[in-house]
């Protein structure tokens, strides 16, 4: 039994290498398509990332996987990672099998080709150039939940993707209280009178000192951009691995707005440390990547505003700043921290401020589920978009590249993606309130530059377990409690009331 189950062991993890390889694959060409792809290439490489799905499909479905899960299924004393690897493997296989491989194909091709006209649409901004692309995609998600099923909400089966276990009953709830305290914090800054000043973001800043600056920033944090990752310019900002050994990060420059690639560095750095730090054993489970994108999103967000954003970090950093950007001359730390922290209702997911970004969440949110339960059409999402941020946030989109067309994420078809950002501010203020027990002088060490016990903290107690753990037990190992929205909703008033001078 003990050999037999060893060889059978060696020969699963060889063959989710193989697995590995492929979707590494894929991943690498898709990251090529955003930095790199000359556009009249868009449709062979869309023909290339169809046939490795299709061969990702045949592997993951195969008749060898399943017959690896009914063997290691009956085995109750698995340890943990290989438990939870075919946990991991079955649930893949149940939810890909259902879908037909050409018809699977054909979506990866389709997205491609999608997101090559969202990028067209952007430019140009013209939602007509994508709205058939996009109709596509949201068609395809909706057979897909037909064919997996779903409990309550067709939109559960898309959230499940994303964060295991979630459902829209549990985000309703959580967003519901989170929505309201925003909104009420927000009603009192708008009456405290005081409007920090940010014009000095907006001076003349080159690329070339923007990217300095953000690799001494990265240096502090431990992303390694010189041996295991790289940074490169794409339209949207995002982060891709092939591995742990190969973790690339993105970002994109605007000469007058200091504030964009900074806080874009900092927070994809937070998620390239994450893939960075996964344990070598973990490559060939399928386990070696973040627990959910919720999580994923704790790290990032937790970086780039409950450390990047915080007084302690520029406390170390500002002076910095000072000695390489003339356009801060006369402008103290008490003005820059505030400057950083201003709320100001956007149209900009990204470039939105802490406060009101759950906002611009919620928004989306509700959107995907009206469209995957077949409440709106596609057609209608610009009015729908704009009413939605006339209501929440007080702005009108001027066009529909600074409206419904601002994130790439729809039309590859990552529906269920976008609640995870909003997860992720929730379950990094609930890490933040364990760490503090835990260090209680962690800020002042922050404030003397020490990021490395930030690093190490997130790295035992989160970074180091990978997949292994579902998200929602994962947050109770850390912190003992379930998910809350009471951490980033107290982490909220007690930063903006300091701020703003609210009582």
């Amino acid at each position: 039994m003990e050999a037999n189950f060893q060889k059978k062991l060696v020969d699963l993890n060889n063959y989710l290498k193989n697995l590995e390889y492929i979707n590494s694959s894929i991943a690498l060409l898709q990251w090529d398509s955003m930095v790199n792809m000359p556009k009249n290439a868009v449709r062979y490489r869309s023909e290339m990332l169809g046939y490795l799905s299709g061969e990702s499909y045949k592997l993951s479905t195969s008749s060898e996987i399943k017959e690896f899960i009914e063997y290691f299924q009956d085995i109750h004393d698995l340890d943990e990672i290989t438990k939870a690897t075919i946990e991991n493997i079955k649930r893949e296989y149940n939810r890909t099998k259902k879908i037909p491989e050409d018809e699977y194909k054909q979506y990866v091709m389709a997205a491609s080709v999608s997101s090559s006209a969202w990028e067209e649409a952007k430019e140009k901004s013209d939602f007509k150039i994508f709205e058939p692309h996009l109709e596509k995609m949201v068609k395809y998600n909706q057979k897909f939940v037909e064919y997996w099923g779903y409990q309550g909400n067709k939109y559960n089966a898309l959230l499940d993707i994303y964060e295991a276990g979630i459902t829209t009953e549990k985000i309703d709830s959580l967003f519901g209280e989170l929505r309201d305290a925003i909104v009420s914090l927000l009603g009192k800054i708008k009456q405290s009178g005081y409007s920090p000043s940010t014009e000095f973001f907006t001076k003349k800043f080159s690329p070339a000192s923007q990217e300095k600056f953000g690799k001494i920033i990265m240096d502090k944090m431990e992303y390694d951009y010189k041996k295991t990752g790289r940074i490169d310019e794409s339209t949207h900002p995002f982060t891709t691995n092939f591995g742990n050994k190969d973790v690339r990060i993105t970002t994109h420059y605007y000469e007058n707005d200091f504030r964009s690639a900074l806080f874009s560095f900092i927070h994809e750095a937070g998620h390239g440390i994450y893939e960075q730090d996964i344990p070598d054993e973990l490559q060939g489970t399928l386990l070696g990547t973040g627990a959910s994108m919720g999580i994923h999103e704790s790290q990032s967000r937790f970086y780039e505003n409950i450390i990047g954003r915080s007084k302690e970090f520029w406390q170390f950093f500002y002076p910095e700043a000072l000695k390489m950007f003339p356009q801060f001359k006369g402008v103290d730390l008490q003005e820059f921290y505030d400057g950083i922290n201003t709320v100001n209702p956007s149209l900009i997911r990204t470039e939105s401020d802490e406060l009101t970004y759950s906002l611009h969440v919620i928004i989306r949110y509700e959107i995907e589920k009206s469209l995957i339960n077949g409440e709106v059409n596609v057609h209608d999402l610009p009015e729908m978009w704009n009413e939605k941020y006339k209501e929440y946030l007080g702005v009108n989109p001027k066009n529909d590249s600074e409206g419904v067309l601002q994130d790439m994420h729809w039309s590859d078809g990552s529906f269920g993606y976008f609640p995870s950002y909003a997860l992720g501010n929730l379950y990094g203020a609930q890490f933040l309130n364990k760490m503090e027990q835990d260090i209680p002088d962690i800020f002042d060490e922050i404030s003397k530059g020490n990021l490395t016990i930030v690093h190490k903290w997130l790295n035992d107690n989160i970074h180091k377990y990978g997949a292994v753990y579902k998200p929602a037990d994962l947050i109770k190992k850390v912190t003992g409690e379930e998910l809350t929205a009471k951490y980033f909703i107290n982490y909220l008033n007690k930063k903006y009331k300091s701020i703003y001078k609210i009582k």
